[in-house]
């Protein structure tokens, strides 16, 4: 049975971030509110969690993860930055975006895309996720919270309660979450391309004629 925790969404209780990181770091799998929707995370090198989580989600192994990280200078412990992307992520991050970019030697292997050896980058901007990330020192693997077979991600945290109470470690009930995951941009290449159309704009990145 998952633990079910009530944070309020702008001043999270430092109590129950506290323990909701030790469940983490004991490899648990969570289940937590971002600016765009709920997402399911664990430890970056965790093998076991990782694998649960594909599994919950049924993910193959051409899946690009998302490191949610605290801010931009721990991103750039993970990934391959140029100043242009620099640029790009200064000016577009915290928010509702996740960027492909190469990864460096910190990231776990079993987290990159087998083929580009690239990983989803991400610095969300909400209370919950920013104060675990702190607690924790350290990304978390984290994938939106949508289920085989559902158009659109889990939205009532007691809907989760229902439906994975006994595949996760701990749900975080931080209110209603949005519908949307967040925008995908793979900068991995000579230009940014828009891979998903989320909750973040896509205009800035879309190719002018």
């Amino acid at each position: 049975m998952s633990q079910f925790f009530q944070i309020h969404p702008q001043n999270p209780q430092p109590r129950l971030i506290k323990q909701a990181a030790e469940i983490i770091r004991r490899g648990g799998v969570v289940v937590y509110p971002t600016d765009s929707s709920y997402a399911i995370g664990c430890q970056i090198g965790d093998k076991a969690a990782i694998e649960r989580v594909r599994r919950l989600r049924q993910l193959d192994d051409k899946h690009n993860f998302t490191l949610l990280c605290r801010d931009l200078s721990q991103l750039g412990l993970f990934a391959k930055v140029d100043t242009g992307q620099f640029r790009i992520l200064k000016t577009y991050t915290p928010g509702p975006y996740t960027f492909i970019l190469n990864a460096t030697r910190e990231v776990p292997r079993l987290l990159l895309h087998p083929k580009r050896r690239t990983i989803g980058l991400r610095v969300p901007q909400h209370p919950i996720a920013l104060a675990l990330l702190e607690e924790l020192g350290e990304p978390l693997m984290s994938v939106t919270l949508a289920l085989p077979g559902d158009d659109q991600p889990l939205a009532d945290p007691y809907e989760m309660r229902e439906r994975l109470e006994r595949q996760v470690d701990l749900i975080i009930d931080g209110g209603a979450g949005g519908h949307a995951a967040s925008t995908v941009i793979d900068m991995s290449g000579d230009e940014p391309e828009v891979v998903r159309v989320g909750c973040g704009d896509p205009a800035p990145f879309a190719v002018r004629a």
